[in-house]
């Protein structure tokens, strides 16, 4: 982000960085300016369809990480060979907009990543050809809201940015004058 930017990341977005995407890819019409519409959060945890209890605790942290409920996903099919029947609990999402949506990027890129070991930047390479981004963390102890005595499994989370943006350079461009650290080539 830059050196003058405190506040909110909201204002950021609408006051510098729309600007300089409608310069750099050279707009004519301020819709097409890309911007992010959700982050959707998810955990699978396969050992939860077994233990209740931990399916719980994987909300509560998810819940926790989010600011909001996280909803509990269920196998939608039987699979014999896990022992897994339709219905059992197996992860949680929860989807962030708006303001929240904000909040938690500004939080992923501010405290999460750089709480990473050895990190270089996240990979430019895990966009998904329309504008969308997905990578993931190996641990979710690297939220300050989770305590590390209260993880009795460490598990880690996929994170997909979804954004207007019709092209993959259009979306990095976005999520790197937002702030997100991609690695030098």
């Amino acid at each position: 982000m830059s050196e003058k930017h405190t506040g909110n990341l909201k204002d950021h977005y609408v006051n510098d960085v729309r600007a300089k995407l409608k310069e750099e890819f050279s707009y004519s019409n301020d819709m097409q300016i890309p911007k992010m519409v959700k982050i959707v959060l998810n955990m699978g945890v396969g050992e939860a369809s077994h233990n209740s209890k931990l399916a719980e605790n994987i909300v509560n942290q998810l819940t926790k990480i989010a600011g909001q409920k996280a909803l509990s996903t269920k196998a939608k099919k039987s699979i014999a060979s896990y022992k897994l029947r339709e219905g059992m609990p197996v992860g949680a999402m929860v989807t962030l907009r708006g303001d929240r949506m904000y909040d938690f990027f500004q939080k992923l890129v501010c405290v999460v990543l750089p709480r990473i070991r050895d990190f270089r930047g996240v990979s430019p390479k895990s966009f998904d050809g329309r504008g969308n981004y997905t990578f993931g963390l190996k641990e979710q102890s690297l939220f300050p809201e989770i305590h590390y005595e209260e993880v009795d499994i460490v598990k880690g989370m996929n994170v997909s940015i979804i954004t207007t943006a019709r092209t993959d350079e259009e979306a990095r461009a976005l999520l790197k004058y937002l702030g997100m650290p991609f690695k030098q080539k």
